[in-house]
């Protein structure tokens, strides 16, 4: 650590939070605690605004999250009534809806998580990062009714991606690793490792006089 710089005691050593949890590791295994406990820790490195075990618990992810599980657990073995039951429960509880039949990987972190949908197909890899209002859908059922049967119909998302709110990405594409998915971006097509894909941004224009002159009548 450079000691010419002043250190902030204010708030929580951020490098240390984020360490408690190694970003982009192959760790796997464990069981459902062990899986708990790296989700909390996940959550406690990614948001600024948690600054405890017992705060990042009642974070919005969390519950989506290990709801899912359950959920995902239930589908698997075809009884998708009861997954469909706990998946409208978390919806309800979080604002995140999550397909009992998508498939995380680790480490997943949803921040603020409201507006947020995954469909059925859609895969994500370890360290995914989400913004609120983001969706992994389908390109609509005029076209996936014409996919056979069993053929991905929502993205597949690679290790560590970062999407941004309100991306929208649509389709069996794929994102690779390390990509990140800017605000509001419109995703349509396959993205390569390591890219960066914005949305447009606003542009600040000169108001008209004509609308200068309807405010003051």
């Amino acid at each position: 650590m450079d000691r010419t710089q002043p250190v902030d005691r204010t708030q929580p050593d951020r490098k240390a939070k984020a360490a408690a949890v190694p970003f982009g590791g192959r760790r796997t295994g464990g069981g459902p605690l062990t899986r708990m406990l790296e989700d909390i820790e996940t959550t406690l490195a990614r948001d600024p605004s948690i600054t405890s075990r017992a705060e990042a618990v009642f974070h919005s992810t969390l519950p989506a999250l290990w709801i899912h599980r359950v959920a995902h657990r239930l589908y698997g073995r075809r009884h998708r009534i009861a997954a469909r039951v706990l998946t409208s429960c978390a919806r309800v509880l979080t604002g995140i809806e999550i397909h009992p039949g998508a498939r995380i990987g680790r480490r997943l972190f949803i921040d603020h998580g409201t507006g947020v949908v995954i469909g059925e197909t859609a895969v994500l890899g370890d360290d995914v990062t989400i913004y609120q209002q983001v969706t992994l859908g389908a390109v609509g059922w005029w076209r996936d009714t014409l996919r056979p049967s069993g053929d991905r119909r929502h993205p597949e998302v690679g290790d560590r991606v970062t999407l941004g709110v309100n991306a929208t990405v649509l389709g069996p594409l794929t994102i690779g690793d390390d990509a990140l998915i800017g605000a509001h971006a419109l995703v349509l097509g396959d993205v390569a490792a390591g890219s960066r894909v914005m949305g447009e941004p606003t542009v600040a224009r000169p108001r008209k006089k004509a609308d200068l002159r309807t405010d003051s009548a």
